[in-house]
C-alpha cells in the first residue's frame, strides 16, 4: 500500500522533470514505445519511480551524477532490493545516455519490457492480464 504522503510527493514531482527525464518521457508517453504504457513519477510503496510500466512490473530510473555519490548509491541499492522483493525490475539509465544515445536507450527499454512480458513468473504476479493497450504493437 502506498502512503498518502507518497502520492502527494509524486504529484508534486510530476511537474518539474529534469531535461533527460523530459526527453525520455516524450518518447515513452502515450504508448509511443511499441505500444507499451508508461507512467511517470509513479508512487510505489514508499518510493516514487521515474517511469513505470505496470504490465511488465518494471521501473526505469534516469540517474544523474548525484547517483554516483556513495551514500546515494547505497540508498539506490536498498530501494532496488525492496522493489525487487515486490516483483518490480528496476533498470537504471544514465542521464548522459538519454542525452547522447536515446535510440539505444529506447531499444534497451523495449527489449526488457518484452522479456518481462514473456516471463510467466512476472505476468503471474499481476492481478490480471494486461489490458490490450499494454501489448506491443
Amino acid at each position: 500500500m502506498t502512503p498518502p504522503l507518497t502520492h502527494e510527493r509524486a504529484r508534486r514531482l510530476r511537474r518539474p522533470l529534469s531535461p533527460p527525464e523530459a526527453r525520455l518521457w516524450v518518447r515513452v508517453r502515450a504508448h509511443r514505445l511499441h505500444g507499451f504504457k508508461f507512467r511517470r513519477q509513479h508512487p510505489f510503496g514508499p518510493y516514487i519511480l521515474d517511469f513505470y510500466c505496470a504490465a511488465a512490473r518494471m521501473a526505469v530510473e534516469v540517474d544523474g551524477r548525484v547517483h554516483d555519490d556513495p551514500d546515494r548509491a547505497e540508498h539506490d541499492l536498498r530501494r532496488t532490493r525492496w522493489l525487487a522483493s515486490q516483483g518490480v525490475r528496476v533498470i537504471r539509465i544514465a542521464a548522459d545516455d538519454v542525452k547522447n544515445e536515446l535510440d539505444g536507450v529506447l531499444a534497451f527499454i523495449a527489449r526488457v519490457v518484452r522479456e518481462r512480458l514473456a516471463d510467466p513468473s512476472v505476468t503471474s504476479r499481476r492481478r490480471d492480464a494486461p489490458p490490450p493497450h499494454c501489448v506491443e504493437r
